[in-house]
């Protein structure tokens, strides 16, 4: 019965739109594999496995090289086709460029984007030499802008949109799909941790995670390029950076991400 089932590894799934997605695929029959380095990860698990769904966890910090090699074991020992890859687990820095200390800035650096890359490289192959399988990256709409004032992770969200459009069309004939779900400001623990609370889009309301799941989940499902999650704010907003120039972008974005205390 097992072997019937799909499997899908999740990264960042502890909470937030992470857990929300795990909740998605748990639903539509996907055995799961979920990551995170907190200790939320076994209340996030317990609370999947009471719906029915089979689930196991590796905790294991995905900013470095062994935790990434960690959770590519984790995935091997299965033994299982590998059918859903969700890269999900990211970190925000919330505050001018010079006043980022240098050293977290690199952990989001490897975090966002080293364990993007290295985890697709381990993983994928398996998935084109069996001719079907999906990944879902998670981005942002700050992708499509400059982001003063959080300027590495909206870089880094640019990088992993920028990527996921590139080896979707590497992969175009392999069977193999790659997503990328856009998500404006939600309703988790995102900017807290990014230390943004005392900002506009900090104080702003925010969308549901378990709406920006289902659409990030819907479009993997058709094998979409891409979807901007959440409300039609975020849509408008994606949009209209098509159309403006990047200082303008920037300026307008700086007025979102600004500390009220600057």
């Amino acid at each position: 019965m097992t072997e019937q089932r799909r499997f899908a590894v999740i990264t960042g799934a502890s909470s937030g739109i992470g857990l929300e997605l795990a909740r998605q695929f748990g639903g539509e029959g996907y055995d799961l594999l979920i990551c995170a380095e907190d200790d939320e990860l076994a209340r996030a698990a317990a609370d999947l496995a009471s719906t029915g769904v089979e689930v196991a966890t590796v905790q294991a910090d995905l900013a470095t090289p062994e935790g990434v090699e960690a959770l590519v074991a984790a995935t091997v020992a299965r033994g299982r086709d590998l059918d859903a890859l969700v890269l999900n687990a990211g970190v925000g820095n919330g505050g001018a460029f010079l006043d980022i200390p240098l050293a977290d800035e690199q952990r989001l650096i490897a975090l966002n984007i080293s364990s993007l890359v290295h985890l697709a490289k381990r993983l994928l192959p398996a998935m084109v030499a069996r001719g079907s399988g999906g990944l879902l990256i998670t981005a942002s709409i700050a992708s499509t802008m400059p982001g003063p004032y959080y300027a590495t992770y909206a870089a880094s969200k640019a990088f992993g949109l920028s990527f996921a459009e590139a080896i979707r069309y590497e992969l175009k004939d392999t069977g193999v799909t790659v997503t990328a779900l856009m998500p404006g400001p939600t309703d988790t623990e995102f900017f807290e941790r990014a230390d943004m609370e005392d900002t506009t889009v900090g104080e702003s309301k925010k969308d549901d995670p378990a709406e920006v799941a289902r659409h990030g989940f819907a479009a993997f499902l058709a094998g979409k390029d891409h979807v901007v999650g959440g409300s039609m704010i975020n849509k408008l907003q994606t949009a209209s950076a098509n159309l403006l120039p990047d200082p303008v972008k920037a300026a307008a974005h700086a007025r979102l991400t600004k500390p009220e205390s600057d």
